[in-house]
């Protein structure tokens, strides 16, 4: 197990609630970036120390292997980057013990590399840092730092990681012989179906939780496509706006087409349905789940059309 140190000050928000850690592959000058390289060598089991606003305010816990990505919605940040980079999947936990390294800079400044360090030797951070890996003896100092939280933390995020990397692989013949993608979109496409990989990182951009039972743990949550995944064009199979987070009770509901929702939020219950399903799980039959955008309004009025049993 390697440790790891990001540097997340543009893009925190969205790759803590995401879980994920994406860069561009070069500097915008096409140049080498050893901290961009290094996303090439993080392997599932991982430990990353998140560096944002001068702390570090949560560890992850790498997921998978690095994969070619396109660049997520930063929103303003990272205008600059290349629409295309390296990918690793993270599972996030934030902490409430966060540590301020500057703070404890003369205790950590012998353990910092001597090469590609996350920090300067006042504790200050480097503008160009992205991922940077770290010594044992480094990683010590800061779980020292954290105390308790950290094992515990490590602990929840080691389930979900197990559970993530176990799952069984679903291949389809029809991707797997096609001749006009490559290996790495075929892995992308077929990891989809289960709601893994990329197209799971691109709905947990827009879905934090199961809009209907709100739990928010993404080990206990699929990501369920709108357009279902045998209709859906290859762009569509990986949309973030095609898909819901959603408990397995709920998307087997969703997929079979039993509930809908409306633009607006409104839970749509089909006549095929025995309302004591619902009761039984708790799911009230005046439920609101909250707005959906445009883009996943799209997908919703596919599945309410061609999925839904009215």
């Amino acid at each position: 197990m390697n440790y790891w140190w990001v540097n997340q000050n543009q893009t925190y928000k969205d790759e803590i609630n995401g879980g994920f850690l994406w860069s561009p592959k070069t500097r915008s000058d096409g140049g080498r970036n050893q901290f961009y390289e290094n996303m090439k060598d993080v392997s599932p089991g991982d430990v990353i120390f998140s560096f944002c606003d001068t702390r570090i305010k949560a560890i992850g816990r790498a997921s998978g292997v690095v994969q070619t990505a396109p660049k997520p919605d930063f929103g303003n940040a990272g205008i600059n980057w290349s629409k295309e980079g390296w990918l690793v999947p993270v599972e996030f936990k934030e902490l409430t013990n966060i540590i301020r390294p500057k703070d404890h800079i003369e205790q950590l400044s012998v353990y910092l590399p001597e090469k590609y360090s996350p920090l300067q030797k006042n504790g200050n951070g480097l503008q160009s840092v992205y991922l940077a890996k770290i010594g044992n003896a480094m990683a010590q100092q800061l779980i020292g730092l954290i105390g308790a939280e950290y094992h515990s933390t490590l602990t929840a995020l080691t389930s979900t990681v197990e559970i993530e990397s176990t799952s069984d692989d679903v291949f389809e013949n029809a991707i797997r012989g096609r001749t006009d993608i490559s290996a790495t979109t075929k892995s992308q496409l077929i990891n989809s179906r289960l709601g893994q990989g990329l197209f799971k990182t691109n709905v947990r951009l827009n879905e934090k939780a199961c809009r209907v039972t709100g739990v928010s743990d993404p080990q206990h949550l699929r990501a369920s496509h709108i357009k279902p995944w045998r209709l859906s064009d290859d762009t569509e199979k990986l949309h973030g706006c095609n898909g819901l987070l959603l408990a397995p009770h709920v998307d087997h509901l969703f997929d079979s087409g039993f509930i809908s929702f409306s633009d607006i939020g409104q839970l749509l219950i089909s006549s095929k349905l025995n309302t004591d399903v619902l009761s039984a799980w708790g799911i009230s039959l005046k439920k609101s789940v909250g707005k959906f955008n445009s883009e996943q309004s799209k997908f919703l009025q596919f599945h309410r059309t061609n999925i839904f049993k009215q």
